[in-house]
């Protein structure tokens, strides 16, 4: 079972990235589990979401401690919380920035693989929310596939195309374009 904690803010899709997530994996015959964790309820407000994907029942339900993965859809929380704690060594952190993956250092993790990419420009790019507020869980999305291998790019999208009521194409391939424009190490 690999567990994924996603770390973002009120309004830039989090729990939804989550659940297309695990839609995806569970389009390629997996067990998923998928759930939010709301503290303050307010746009902007730090959001936590969880999935689960396994090839065997999953029979877990609770929160998600120790992931194997951590997607960071807002690079500001890296300082304003625990985002690393809990992760397991060798575990994958996925972030939405400008910045190379060499620029960041995590002394409170055992060798972390980190990945970048820059899913607000590319958000923007395509329309997805507004330039002052873009939303980018779709296009994470396409960063975790090629990041994790847990699922494959083409699920990514089906999901996205029956989970997104709106600008459906956009949404793809922003998330086709994260996936070709990730960085890691």
């Amino acid at each position: 079972m690999v567990e994924i904690r996603f770390h973002g803010r009120g309004g830039q899709g989090a729990v939804k990235g989550s659940d297309i997530l695990a839609m995806a994996a569970f389009y390629e015959g997996k067990e998923v589990q998928s759930f939010p964790f709301f503290g303050v309820e307010r746009r902007g407000a730090p959001v936590t979401a969880f999935t689960r994907i396994s090839e065997a029942e999953i029979r877990i339900h609770s929160y998600i401690y120790d992931p194997d993965v951590l997607v960071i859809l807002d690079p500001t929380l890296i300082h304003a919380v625990p985002l690393t704690q809990g992760l397991k060594p060798g575990g994958r952190i996925i972030i939405n920035t400008k910045r190379s993956p060499d620029e960041f250092v995590f002394p409170d993790t055992d060798h972390p693989h980190i990945f970048t990419v820059d899913c607000t420009s590319i958000a923007t790019e395509f329309g997805l929310g507004s330039k002052e507020s873009p939303i980018v869980n779709t296009t994470i999305l396409g960063a975790v596939a090629k990041a994790t291998g847990l699922v494959e790019i083409e699920s990514i999208r089906r999901a996205i195309h029956d989970k997104i009521p709106v600008k459906r194409e956009q949404n793809e391939e922003a998330a086709q374009k994260a996936f070709d424009m990730l960085i890691g190490k």
